[in-house]
């Protein structure tokens, strides 16, 4: 039952973003506006991470099977995408390493700023 109300929570979120999509005329997807609003709770107290907690642990849990439907997807319109394969290919891996690099460089920053490693 906890887990329950814990998804409601994150559910109330979302539908808070969907409206904030409505609402604001920018193309920022509607989850994004619900993890914002998510995160804000999260970081001014109104929702504590312990009521989120479980379910959010779930969803994260069961991610790997949220991409079955869009492998599915592609797999169904092969004949579409098999002419751009090469380039698909090499835009996941140049995007890939960029991603890894930044993510490295970011961290890296986050360290130097809050004072070095500690030891």
């Amino acid at each position: 039952m906890d887990k329950i109300k814990q998804f409601c929570i994150i559910l109330l979120f979302s539908f808070a973003g969907e409206i904030l999509n409505h609402i604001i005329p920018l193309p920022v997807p509607a989850s994004i506006y619900g993890i914002a609003l998510l995160f804000i709770a999260l970081q001014t107290g109104i929702v504590k991470a312990e009521h989120v907690d479980k379910a959010g642990q779930f969803l994260i849990d069961i991610m790997p099977i949220m991409f079955i439907p869009a492998a599915v997807g592609l797999l169904e319109s092969w004949d579409i995408v098999s002419g751009s394969a090469v380039k698909f290919a090499v835009v996941m891996a140049v995007s890939t390493v960029v991603v890894m690099a930044v993510a490295g460089l970011v961290t890296q920053a986050v360290i130097r700023m809050r004072g070095g490693e500690k030891k």
